[in-house]
């Protein structure tokens, strides 16, 4: 069930980068983060309720929450056109406690391709808080980038290969190592093309991102 959510990450996020890259109007974006958001939320909740008391069940679970709870702070803001400072430290809360949740799928789930996937996920978060939090508009764009990207690397891919059963059948250890090579090299290479090309000052220009929330 978790996967099937997975999926529509996948989706909400591709939808949100484009959003910060002028693609898709905010608003439009925002109805769909609901959408998403809601499923986000009553999912982890159905896992714990047919889990029981299985504490690996409620772990696994406890993490949708924070994307459930982004998705509809997000939609809410754009909808209804709020400052982004309280979703953007709300990200910062993410992207440190994703930091533990990579820990717990290395060293209790075993799961090393979504240790890796989480570290992703809170290198996307951070950036949400820098650009959401701390109005650091010059990223705009490259937040656009990375948050579309890696709605496809960390989600929807993921998430059809898990479905299909394909996930299961590939080396775990040279999968994760494939998925970190694949960030560093594409999240930083992508930095210095864009600082290169001038699309990334060196100081934050008239995009604060006050309206734009990217998650």
């Amino acid at each position: 069930m978790g996967v099937v959510g997975l999926l529509y990450v996948g989706a909400v996020l591709f939808i949100n980068g484009m959003m910060l890259l002028g693609k898709i109007d905010p608003r439009a974006a925002g109805i769909f983060n609901l959408f998403v958001g809601a499923l986000q939320v009553i999912t982890p909740t159905v896992l714990i309720i047919l889990g029981g008391n299985d504490p690996l069940t409620i772990l696994g679970a406890s993490g949708i929450f924070l994307f459930g709870f982004t998705y509809l702070y997000v939609g809410i803001g754009l909808l209804g056109g709020f400052d982004t400072t309280g979703v953007g430290y709300f990200s910062l809360f993410v992207a440190i406690m994703a930091l533990g949740f990579s820990f717990a799928n290395f060293r209790l789930l075993n799961d090393k391709p979504f240790g890796v996937i989480w570290l992703y996920w809170s290198f996307l978060w951070l950036l949400f808080f820098l650009l959401l939090g701390l109005k650091h508009g010059h990223l705009t764009a490259y937040t656009g980038w990375v948050t579309a990207i890696e709605g496809w690397v960390t989600a929807a891919i993921p998430s059809f290969f898990l479905l299909t059963g394909y996930w299961q059948r590939w080396n775990q250890n040279l999968l994760a190592t494939l998925l970190a090579v694949f960030g560093v090299v594409v999240f930083g290479g992508l930095w210095v093309l864009m600082r290169k090309r001038g699309e990334l000052p060196s100081r934050a220009g008239p995009r604060g991102g006050e309206t734009i929330a990217a998650h």
